[in-house]
């Protein structure tokens, strides 16, 4: 992609100075950081697997002349960044990246960076998030030194954020979230092109919580089914039945929705099993349904488990609440982005709709204004369809020097909260 150097209308060149100093030293690194993406790309691991990954970040961060801290769990790393003579108590501007990878195999034959594990595949575009917040922390070391880097910042590198509730919760039990005034994450779109963000005020994700239904009951002959309890008929109406009844019963603006996965009972065709199970994601767009929904469930599966004379138990696991980007935050973003990108009129901001998947940087927004930003990865004139979570999932990787572009210019020119 062509990006001119910036300089907003009317701009000194005094100001379009440390614009073109800032654009020369995140050039200077997209070749490291795309290599660093690659190597991550090609040996993926799970969320609280994500040993090498720590390693590299940490001993890469080291070397940069900073001082990273591993989390007690051995995966996931934080590190401050603190220019001299910072007063105490000056509130952090945070940058979070997620670092583990999906358990799928990855369907790039045709990539030289494609995984080599099998099983596991960076199908999210964790390892682009990674990359740009350490090219952040890169850019970042080098303003401290020159004296160019007036406010404190932290970087999280983040493991399990695709393991609900998410290791946002490991962070902020390790203090992760202990002075941090503003945060900020962005996540790949291969619906955006690159070269450009997409932004939104207000909730930009959804809740999303997983269940599992279990069950019981005698079971017997099908011939006699009058004498049993008929586990496949009545989870079969469960599944049927749940989502319209939750439907129902909820504020429609509250946008639930309950979805099945899996369903799973009996062993033979002549045999009415003991034991069966339901297994779904509910997903919720207001905070008011996510927190309504667990006990309105529970009364309409006693309801029917009960017409099928069914004993049940509910496995019902939190997952994470909406992202919600505070206003101040995302006005924040789009002016870096505009004032780095756009200053020809091209479009570098667009609005985006709220989506149904779930992200765990929800928790941080729980202690700290913030916003998430949708990062293009599209290669211009692609048609090709990438969506996340599927095996062929790959970006252009000039969005990395994008992303870091934006993130540090919000570091550098952002003073105060």
């Amino acid at each position: 992609m062509n990006r001119p150097e910036p300089a907003q209308p009317g701009a000194t060149l005094a100001a379009a100075r440390p614009a073109a100093e800032l654009r020369a030293r995140v050039r200077g690194l997209e070749s490291e950081l795309i290599a660093f993406r690659r190597d991550l790309h090609r040996h993926p691991e799970l969320g609280r697997q994500e040993f090498r990954t720590t390693g590299l970040l940490r001993d890469r961060l080291v070397a940069a002349g900073l001082k990273p801290r591993v989390l007690p769990g051995g995966t996931g790393l934080i590190v401050d960044i603190v220019p001299p003579g910072t007063a105490p108590g000056t509130e952090f501007l945070a940058f979070r990246a997620d670092i583990d990878a999906l358990p799928i195999d990855d369907a790039k034959t045709d990539a030289p960076y494609r995984s080599t594990v099998p099983g596991r595949a960076h199908a999210c575009g964790h390892d682009v998030h990674t990359s740009v917040v350490l090219g952040t922390g890169l850019v970042l070391a080098e303003a401290v030194r020159t004296g160019e880097l007036r406010r404190p910042v932290r970087l999280v590198f983040q493991p399990a954020e695709e393991v609900m509730p998410g290791g946002a919760l490991d962070v902020i039990k390790a203090h992760g979230m202990d002075g941090v005034g503003r945060i900020f994450a962005v996540h790949c779109d291969p619906k955006v092109e690159v070269g450009r963000i997409a932004l939104r005020t207000g909730a930009i994700t959804s809740a999303c919580d997983r269940l599992v239904l279990h069950l019981d009951g005698p079971g017997g002959h099908t011939a006699r089914p009058h004498l049993t309890t008929d586990l496949v008929t009545a989870i079969a109406r469960m599944a049927a039945d749940l989502p319209a009844a939750l439907a129902r019963r909820m504020d429609p603006r509250w946008g639930v929705s309950l979805v099945w996965g899996r369903i799973a009972s009996g062993s033979a065709p002549n045999v009415i099993p003991q034991h069966a199970e339901l297994e779904g994601t509910v997903r919720c767009l207001e905070l008011d349904g996510w927190r309504e929904a667990p006990d309105l469930l529970h009364e309409l599966i006693a309801k029917l488990a009960e017409t099928y004379r069914a004993k049940w138990t509910l496995d019902y696991h939190r997952g994470v609440p909406p992202v919600v980007n505070e206003a101040v935050s995302v006005a924040l973003l789009e002016e870096a982005m505009t004032a780095r990108f756009g200053h020809d009129g091209r479009q570098v901001v667009e609005s985006t709709e709220q989506s149904l998947g779930g992200e765990d940087f929800s928790w941080y927004l729980e202690h700290a204004p913030g916003a998430l930003a949708r990062l293009g990865v599209r290669a211009p004139g692609d048609t090709t369809v990438r969506d996340l979570h599927q095996g062929r999932f790959d970006v252009d990787e000039r969005a990395i020097g994008i992303g870091v572009e934006l993130f540090s210019a919000l570091a550098l020119e952002v003073h105060g909260s």
